[in-house]
């Protein structure tokens, strides 16, 4: 049995071979390495015609050549496209450890046969945390004090009322997306003394209820909420669905964060939403390009904190995105239904009749 470990210098190959390593009956599996250059490079689109995967790292060729006569593959951004897939058909299985397999043609999956699983929730902890400090680090000017601290200014006026921040405390949060993440911000907020609102067609009322959160529709959470922060998934459905409308109905003076995708938000009425004061403060992680261009209209603009996608950025989402990949490896040959299927053909995995 040879697996490729296909990493990075976030979650490096060492991980999965030794999450590997961990589960039953695995130790003895041959596993080879390819490590991908993100995050020093950024990861981008990958492919040609109509197999093009998206935040992919590495190249085709690169991927093709390590693959060889491999059966499984650990991976957090290698680019599986079709001609990967017409290149490999020993290829059966791969274990992607991330909330969406972006980088993988699941449809060119699902015609070579191979099976994808996914990593729901793996950055979830730290993606919600981030976001917190998101928010108090835009409503309570925490990174311009400091910045204005080491130039030597002692910004004794952002204690005038008309520059002083805002409490979480008593405010009211809406967050647009109800996954795993805003559950524990929804959670965290809550314990800062928060009322959360929460717009999610796939979330029901018992369950919000039950979180101590309203469920309503979009414009009523915009209208309601001084502060407003992204945690839906980027699809057709979502793309975009920040614009320039739902802006206006913010009340004067809202903050807005985005530590989810930059596909959710349409970023080009954001600096006159900041002119006007509709938006008080902003505060992204995310970006509809990335890097933001030199030329970036928000670069220097006020009450604006921005962060290079960092959310996801602890050393325990590396270690337990690995985990979970190597445990739907370990289901995968062991014949087992996978936790997390992808695709169709990983949903067929350990049914009656299928074996790996």
């Amino acid at each position: 049995m040879r697996v490729l470990a296909a990493g990075d210098h976030f979650v490096a190959p060492e991980l999965f071979v030794e999450a590997l390593r961990d589960q039953p009956d695995l130790d003895t599996v041959e596993a080879t390495t390819l490590t991908a250059s993100w995050p020093t490079e950024p990861f981008g689109p990958v492919g040609s015609g109509d197999s093009v995967v998206e935040e992919a790292s590495g190249t085709e060729e690169d991927l093709i050549a390590a693959l060889d006569g491999v059966r499984v593959c650990l991976t957090q951004m290698a680019p599986f496209t079709a001609r990967v897939f017409d290149a490999r058909p020993e290829l059966e299985m791969i274990a992607v450890c991330r909330g969406g397999p972006v980088n993988v043609d699941l449809a060119a999956a699902d015609r070579a046969g191979v099976a994808v699983a996914q990593a729901p929730g793996r950055n979830a902890a730290a993606a919600a945390e981030f976001a917190i400090g998101l928010m108090l680090a835009a409503l309570r000017r925490i990174p311009v004090g400091d910045a204005e601290l080491r130039a030597g200014r002692w910004r004794g006026d952002f204690y005038a009322y008309d520059e002083a921040g805002l409490e979480l405390d008593g405010a009211t949060v809406g967050l647009v997306g109800y996954g795993a993440i805003g559950r524990i911000v929804a959670r965290v907020l809550g314990a800062f003394g928060a009322t959360v609102l929460v717009a999610d067609p796939y979330t029901d009322t018992a369950t919000a209820a039950a979180d101590g959160v309203e469920l309503v529709d979009l414009d009523d959470l915009l209208v309601r909420s001084s502060v407003v922060s992204l945690h839906a998934r980027l699809t057709d459905e979502t793309r975009g669905i920040i614009g320039a409308r739902e802006l206006d109905l913010l009340p004067h003076g809202a903050a807005l964060v985005n530590s989810a995708r930059g596909g959710l938000l349409d970023y080009g009425p954001l600096p006159e939403a900041l002119r006007t004061g509709r938006l008080g403060a902003l505060a992204l992680d995310v970006y509809d390009v990335e890097p933001p261009p030199p030329d970036w209209p928000l670069h220097g603009a006020p009450n604006v904190v921005a962060t290079p996608h960092l959310a996801g950025a602890t050393r325990q989402t590396a270690h337990r995105a690995a985990r979970i990949a190597a445990g739907e490896a370990a289901r995968y040959l062991r014949g087992e239904r996978l936790a997390h299927p992808a695709n169709e053909t990983a949903r067929t995995v350990g049914t009656v009749g299928v074996t790996s």
